[in-house]
């Protein structure tokens, strides 16, 4: 069985987490947003990002706000909203679950 399969499903199913966490301190663009995920050693590229972000901008987890450049452009930054903030929490709640459960199988196989 080859792991790097099971590791990219893996990373995808905690992307959405991964944002509403970033995005939790501050409004945040989408470079930005690539930028923390790889530094995090969490590879994500525009094509999976932005995709990602509409998603959850219609889900109306996050919003959007042009802030001015004064290196070109207008840019977008993104925003959570109350429900993605509630969304957020929810997950938190998820990820401990999860995090017990998998250190419970670890200390049981140690046994």
């Amino acid at each position: 069985m080859n792991t790097d399969n099971v590791k990219s499903q893996m990373r995808k199913g905690i992307l959405e987490y991964c944002i509403l966490l970033i995005l939790n301190n501050e409004p945040a663009y989408a470079p930005d947003i690539i930028r923390i995920l790889q530094e995090a050693k969490l590879i994500v590229v525009e094509g999976t990002l932005y995709p990602l972000l509409t998603r959850l901008k219609n889900m109306e987890l996050l919003s959007y706000q042009w802030i001015e450049s004064t290196q070109g452009p207008p840019r977008k930054y993104y925003k959570l909203t109350d429900a993605g903030l509630s969304f957020l929490k929810d997950l938190e709640t998820a990820w401990q679950e999860i995090t017990e459960t998998i250190n419970h199988l670890k200390i049981y196989n140690k046994q």
